[in-house]
């Protein structure tokens, strides 16, 4: 039997707090927004090896603009190379889908990166 990491998350005062409970451990960051709370886990939780299967752990998600001031970065965009956003794009970053790609904190920011250059000047 495997475990998988269960995520849950809330506010707490303006902060927002997330814990993942996995293998008998449990991990907390608090952040200004849930994406960044998810970063803060995905940093731990890639120590032992573990990637969470959610659109926010995934490469080709990533949060955007206005879309997290407005979600507290519950909400964040499918990125498509040389494509701007569509509110189509928009996912939830705890939500799931046959689309997800599990990627490493790092090899997710490589692909924002990635995406920002192929974008039209």
């Amino acid at each position: 039997m495997t475990s998988r990491p269960f995520l849950r998350c809330m506010m707490r005062g303006a902060k927002c707090r997330l814990t993942c409970s996995y293998r008998d451990k449990v991990i907390q960051a608090e952040e200004d927004d849930y994406f960044e709370a998810l970063f803060q886990i995905r940093l731990r939780l890639e120590l032992d090896g573990l990637l969470p299967f959610c659109y926010g752990a995934s490469g080709r998600v990533y949060p955007e603009g206005t879309v997290i001031e407005m979600s507290r970065g519950l909400i964040a965009c499918k990125m498509k190379m040389g494509q701007q956003p569509k509110e189509t794009d928009l996912v939830n970053i705890f939500a799931d889908g046959h689309d997800v790609a599990p990627a490493f904190p790092r090899m997710q920011q490589e692909c924002w990166d990635a995406w920002l250059a192929s974008l039209p000047s």
